[in-house]
Protein backbone atom coordinates (compact mmCIF):
# COMPACT_ATOMS: atom_id res chain seq x y z
CA UNK A 1 0.00 0.00 0.00
CA UNK A 2 1.51 3.31 -1.07
CA UNK A 3 1.37 6.66 0.76
CA UNK A 4 -1.52 7.96 -1.34
CA UNK A 5 -3.62 4.89 -0.58
CA UNK A 6 -2.87 5.28 3.13
CA UNK A 7 -3.97 8.92 2.87
CA UNK A 8 -7.21 7.83 1.18
CA UNK A 9 -7.83 5.26 3.92
CA UNK A 10 -7.36 7.78 6.71
CA UNK A 11 -9.48 10.41 4.94
CA UNK A 12 -12.36 7.98 4.40
CA UNK A 13 -12.08 6.75 7.98
CA UNK A 14 -12.29 10.30 9.30
CA UNK A 15 -15.21 11.30 7.05
CA UNK A 16 -17.12 7.98 6.83
CA UNK A 17 -18.46 8.48 3.27
CA UNK A 18 -16.53 10.46 0.67
CA UNK A 19 -17.23 11.18 -3.04
CA UNK A 20 -14.57 9.89 -5.42
CA UNK A 21 -14.15 13.38 -6.91
CA UNK A 22 -13.36 14.75 -3.44
CA UNK A 23 -10.68 12.09 -2.96
CA UNK A 24 -9.17 13.14 -6.28
CA UNK A 25 -9.04 16.75 -5.04
CA UNK A 26 -7.43 15.96 -1.69
CA UNK A 27 -4.82 13.62 -3.20
CA UNK A 28 -4.06 15.70 -6.29
CA UNK A 29 -4.55 12.87 -8.78
CA UNK A 30 -7.17 12.02 -11.37
CA UNK A 31 -10.50 10.35 -10.65
CA UNK A 32 -9.30 7.37 -12.71
CA UNK A 33 -6.25 6.96 -10.46
CA UNK A 34 -8.42 7.21 -7.34
CA UNK A 35 -10.73 4.52 -8.71
CA UNK A 36 -7.73 2.22 -9.20
CA UNK A 37 -6.69 2.91 -5.62
CA UNK A 38 -10.19 2.20 -4.35
CA UNK A 39 -10.30 -1.06 -6.29
CA UNK A 40 -7.08 -2.12 -4.56
CA UNK A 41 -8.35 -1.08 -1.12
CA UNK A 42 -11.71 -2.76 -1.60
CA UNK A 43 -10.08 -6.01 -2.74
CA UNK A 44 -8.00 -5.93 0.44
CA UNK A 45 -11.20 -5.42 2.52
CA UNK A 46 -9.91 -2.08 3.81
CA UNK A 47 -13.06 -0.17 2.80
CA UNK A 48 -16.21 -0.47 0.72
CA UNK A 49 -17.37 1.29 -2.42
CA UNK A 50 -20.77 2.62 -3.36
CA UNK A 51 -21.65 4.29 -6.64
CA UNK A 52 -19.43 7.39 -6.75
CA UNK A 53 -18.39 7.07 -3.09
CA UNK A 54 -15.91 5.35 -0.79
CA UNK A 55 -17.27 4.32 2.61
CA UNK A 56 -15.92 2.79 5.80
CA UNK A 57 -17.00 -0.64 6.94
CA UNK A 58 -19.35 -1.23 9.88
CA UNK A 59 -18.13 0.98 12.75
CA UNK A 60 -18.06 -2.02 15.08
CA UNK A 61 -16.03 -4.25 12.74
CA UNK A 62 -12.36 -5.11 13.08
CA UNK A 63 -11.79 -3.62 9.62
CA UNK A 64 -13.27 -0.28 10.69
CA UNK A 65 -11.16 -0.13 13.86
CA UNK A 66 -8.10 -1.07 11.82
CA UNK A 67 -8.48 2.07 9.70
CA UNK A 68 -8.39 4.37 12.73
CA UNK A 69 -4.83 5.74 12.98
CA UNK A 70 -3.82 3.29 10.27
CA UNK A 71 -0.27 4.56 9.49
CA UNK A 72 0.80 4.22 13.15
CA UNK A 73 -0.75 0.77 13.49
CA UNK A 74 0.86 -0.36 10.25
CA UNK A 75 4.29 0.75 11.52
CA UNK A 76 3.73 -1.23 14.74
CA UNK A 77 2.66 -4.30 12.78
CA UNK A 78 5.69 -4.13 10.50
CA UNK A 79 8.03 -3.96 13.50
CA UNK A 80 6.24 -6.91 15.11
CA UNK A 81 6.55 -8.90 11.88
CA UNK A 82 10.31 -8.25 11.87
CA UNK A 83 10.52 -10.19 15.15
CA UNK A 84 9.05 -13.32 13.55
CA UNK A 85 11.26 -15.78 11.67
CA UNK A 86 10.11 -18.01 8.81
CA UNK A 87 9.06 -21.39 10.14
CA UNK A 88 8.12 -20.10 13.61
CA UNK A 89 4.82 -20.76 15.34
CA UNK A 90 3.19 -17.68 16.84
CA UNK A 91 -0.06 -16.83 18.60
CA UNK A 92 -1.87 -13.70 17.39
CA UNK A 93 -4.72 -12.44 19.52
CA UNK A 94 -7.62 -10.32 18.30
CA UNK A 95 -7.53 -6.56 17.68
CA UNK A 96 -7.03 -4.07 14.89
CA UNK A 97 -3.22 -3.83 15.06
CA UNK A 98 -2.94 -7.60 15.20
CA UNK A 99 -5.16 -7.79 12.12
CA UNK A 100 -2.67 -5.57 10.28
CA UNK A 101 0.14 -7.82 11.54
CA UNK A 102 -1.68 -10.77 9.97
CA UNK A 103 -1.87 -8.89 6.66
CA UNK A 104 1.87 -8.22 6.76
CA UNK A 105 2.62 -11.87 7.52
CA UNK A 106 0.35 -12.98 4.68
CA UNK A 107 2.60 -11.14 2.23
CA UNK A 108 6.04 -11.64 3.74
CA UNK A 109 6.30 -14.78 5.89
CA UNK A 110 5.74 -18.51 5.94
CA UNK A 111 4.86 -19.24 9.55
CA UNK A 112 2.28 -21.12 11.59
CA UNK A 113 -0.27 -18.78 13.17
CA UNK A 114 -2.43 -19.88 16.07
CA UNK A 115 -5.36 -17.57 16.69
CA UNK A 116 -8.77 -17.32 18.32
CA UNK A 117 -9.78 -14.68 15.76
CA UNK A 118 -11.91 -15.82 12.84
CA UNK A 119 -11.16 -12.49 11.16
CA UNK A 120 -7.39 -13.03 11.35
CA UNK A 121 -7.72 -16.63 10.16
CA UNK A 122 -9.69 -15.38 7.17
CA UNK A 123 -7.05 -12.77 6.34
CA UNK A 124 -4.47 -15.56 6.11
CA UNK A 125 -6.54 -18.00 4.06
CA UNK A 126 -4.70 -17.34 0.76
CA UNK A 127 -1.22 -16.93 2.29
CA UNK A 128 1.64 -19.39 2.71
CA UNK A 129 1.00 -19.41 6.47
CA UNK A 130 -0.43 -22.44 8.18
CA UNK A 131 -3.37 -21.40 10.34
CA UNK A 132 -4.62 -23.07 13.51
CA UNK A 133 -7.99 -21.60 14.52
CA UNK A 134 -8.97 -22.46 18.08
CA UNK A 135 -12.35 -24.09 18.60
CA UNK A 136 -14.97 -22.83 20.99
CA UNK A 137 -17.98 -20.51 21.03
CA UNK A 138 -18.03 -17.79 18.35
CA UNK A 139 -18.39 -14.33 19.88
CA UNK A 140 -20.00 -12.69 16.88
CA UNK A 141 -19.32 -9.04 17.67
CA UNK A 142 -15.55 -9.60 17.98
CA UNK A 143 -15.33 -12.50 15.50
CA UNK A 144 -13.44 -14.44 18.19
CA UNK A 145 -13.60 -17.98 19.55
CA UNK A 146 -14.06 -17.90 23.33
CA UNK A 147 -15.10 -20.07 26.25
CA UNK A 148 -13.81 -23.27 27.91
CA UNK A 149 -13.26 -25.14 24.63
CA UNK A 150 -11.13 -22.33 23.20
CA UNK A 151 -9.10 -22.16 26.41
CA UNK A 152 -8.63 -25.95 26.43
CA UNK A 153 -7.46 -25.91 22.81
CA UNK A 154 -4.99 -23.14 23.58
CA UNK A 155 -3.58 -25.09 26.52
CA UNK A 156 -2.74 -27.97 24.15
CA UNK A 157 -0.79 -26.03 21.51
CA UNK A 158 2.63 -24.41 21.74
CA UNK A 159 4.21 -21.33 20.16
CA UNK A 160 7.41 -19.29 20.38
CA UNK A 161 5.87 -15.81 20.46
CA UNK A 162 2.50 -14.30 21.36
CA UNK A 163 1.16 -10.93 20.18
CA UNK A 164 -1.54 -9.57 22.44
CA UNK A 165 -3.91 -6.63 22.10
CA UNK A 166 -5.11 -4.64 25.11
CA UNK A 167 -7.94 -2.23 25.86
CA UNK A 168 -6.30 -0.34 28.71
CA UNK A 169 -3.27 0.21 30.91
CA UNK A 170 -2.88 1.93 34.28
CA UNK A 171 -0.10 1.62 36.81
CA UNK A 172 -2.54 0.37 39.46
CA UNK A 173 -4.33 -2.19 37.30
CA UNK A 174 -1.76 -3.26 34.72
CA UNK A 175 -3.11 -4.29 31.32
CA UNK A 176 -6.88 -4.70 31.13
CA UNK A 177 -9.57 -5.78 28.68
CA UNK A 178 -13.21 -4.89 28.13
CA UNK A 179 -14.48 -8.42 27.64
CA UNK A 180 -14.23 -11.20 30.24
CA UNK A 181 -14.24 -14.10 27.76
CA UNK A 182 -11.55 -12.60 25.53
CA UNK A 183 -9.50 -11.70 28.61
CA UNK A 184 -9.61 -15.34 29.66
CA UNK A 185 -8.01 -16.37 26.35
CA UNK A 186 -5.33 -13.68 26.69
CA UNK A 187 -4.42 -14.77 30.22
CA UNK A 188 -4.16 -18.40 29.07
CA UNK A 189 -1.86 -17.39 26.21
CA UNK A 190 0.37 -15.29 28.47
CA UNK A 191 0.90 -18.24 30.80
CA UNK A 192 2.22 -20.47 27.98
CA UNK A 193 5.79 -19.26 28.70
CA UNK A 194 6.37 -17.90 25.21
CA UNK A 195 7.90 -14.51 24.47
CA UNK A 196 4.88 -12.28 25.00
CA UNK A 197 4.47 -8.95 23.18
CA UNK A 198 1.78 -6.37 23.86
CA UNK A 199 1.03 -4.75 20.49
CA UNK A 200 -1.10 -1.62 20.79
CA UNK A 201 -1.34 2.04 19.85
CA UNK A 202 -0.77 4.55 22.65
CA UNK A 203 -4.44 5.61 22.88
CA UNK A 204 -5.12 2.65 25.18
CA UNK A 205 -2.80 3.90 27.93
CA UNK A 206 -4.56 5.62 30.81
CA UNK A 207 -7.79 3.66 30.30
CA UNK A 208 -9.06 1.14 32.86
CA UNK A 209 -11.33 -1.79 31.98
CA UNK A 210 -12.83 -4.49 34.20
CA UNK A 211 -10.75 -7.54 33.35
CA UNK A 212 -7.08 -7.95 34.27
CA UNK A 213 -4.81 -9.50 31.63
CA UNK A 214 -2.40 -11.19 34.01
CA UNK A 215 0.74 -10.02 35.84
CA UNK A 216 3.05 -7.59 34.06
CA UNK A 217 5.94 -9.98 34.65
CA UNK A 218 4.56 -12.24 31.90
CA UNK A 219 5.08 -9.58 29.21
CA UNK A 220 8.41 -9.57 27.37
CA UNK A 221 8.01 -6.31 25.45
CA UNK A 222 5.47 -3.55 24.84
CA UNK A 223 5.32 -2.29 21.26
CA UNK A 224 3.51 1.01 20.83
CA UNK A 225 3.78 4.31 19.00
CA UNK A 226 6.00 7.28 19.80
CA UNK A 227 3.06 9.35 21.08
CA UNK A 228 3.04 7.39 24.33
CA UNK A 229 3.07 9.98 27.17
CA UNK A 230 6.25 10.05 29.25
CA UNK A 231 4.39 9.11 32.45
CA UNK A 232 3.45 5.73 31.00
CA UNK A 233 6.96 5.14 29.70
CA UNK A 234 8.18 5.70 33.25
CA UNK A 235 5.56 3.35 34.68
CA UNK A 236 6.51 0.58 32.24
CA UNK A 237 10.19 1.10 33.02
CA UNK A 238 9.51 0.96 36.77
CA UNK A 239 7.65 -2.30 36.24
CA UNK A 240 10.69 -3.70 34.43
CA UNK A 241 9.01 -3.86 31.04
CA UNK A 242 10.88 -3.21 27.84
CA UNK A 243 9.03 -0.63 25.75
CA UNK A 244 9.73 -0.09 22.05
CA UNK A 245 8.32 3.12 20.56
CA UNK A 246 7.72 3.12 16.82
CA UNK A 247 7.35 6.23 14.66
CA UNK A 248 5.14 5.95 11.59
CA UNK A 249 6.91 6.73 8.32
Amino acid sequence: MNDRQQHILQYVTDNKRVPVVELADVTGVSVVTVRHDLNYLEQGAYLKREHGFAVVADNDSVDSRMLSNFPAKKALAEYAASLIDDGETVFIENGSTNAILARVLAKERQVTVITASVHIANLLRDSRCEVILLGGVLQKRSESMVGPLARLALEHVHFAKAFIGIDGFHSETGFTGRDMLRADIVVTALHKCASNYVLTDSSKFGEIHPHALGPLSLVHEVITDSHLPAIFRQQLDTAGLRCTLITAA
